[in-house]
């Protein structure tokens, strides 16, 4: 019984066609070439369609010198871009960086392109096999950075008990660990 004293009427459900979508007509291929061959016939008609299609050339696989990526390229799109990086063929995301280079050090591409060279080289070399001494690195250049900008190795603070000519102890290191991780 139902809760309020009703009985429920159970119907049994039985699959009736709309419970079911409708498949999708076959469509034969003698029927399609019939109206892709009937379409081709009035484009050439109508506009004077030239029957004659370009040739498509071949596509290649071309890797970049200097990150060692590859794209599927034109051979005509290799030799252009050979031509404008003294015979070497490199990626899109390198020769942006390249023109970067370029603009930094005063038009000089053969630097630029070695510069960029060099440093995807050591990036491949080092970085993707060790990331942790990437790390290791970036910190000894922020440091080497600051001794030279004159800061020392100590950022200088502006409160006011910074301020008051107190000597005070510190911790001071007596080794590094930085020269025997980039040895």
């Amino acid at each position: 019984m139902a809760p309020n004293g009703e009985t429920l009427i159970t119907a049994s459900h039985t699959r009736s066609s709309f419970d079911k979508p409708p498949k999708p007509r076959r469509i034969s291929m003698e029927g399609l070439q019939r109206a892709i061959s009937d379409l081709s016939f009035e484009l050439r008609k109508e506009g004077g369609m030239d029957t004659k299609l370009p040739a498509i050339s071949e596509v290649q696989d071309a890797k970049c010198e200097c990150c060692g990526m590859s794209e599927e390229c034109t051979p005509e799109y290799v030799h252009r871009v050979r031509e404008k990086f003294s015979g070497k063929w490199i990626c899109g995301l390198c020769s942006e960086a390249v023109k970067e280079e370029v603009g930094k050090n005063g038009g000089r591409l053969d630097e630029a392109l070695d510069t960029h060279m060099s440093v995807c080289g050591r990036f491949n070399r080092i970085v993707r096999t060790h990331p942790v001494l990437l790390q290791a690195e970036a910190m000894r250049d922020i440091l080497r950075k600051s001794r030279l900008d004159g800061r020392g190795a100590r950022a200088k603070s502006n409160s006011p008990r910074e301020r008051v000519s107190v000597k005070r102890g510190g911790i001071t290191r007596s080794s590094s660990c930085i020269s025997a991780i980039t040895n």
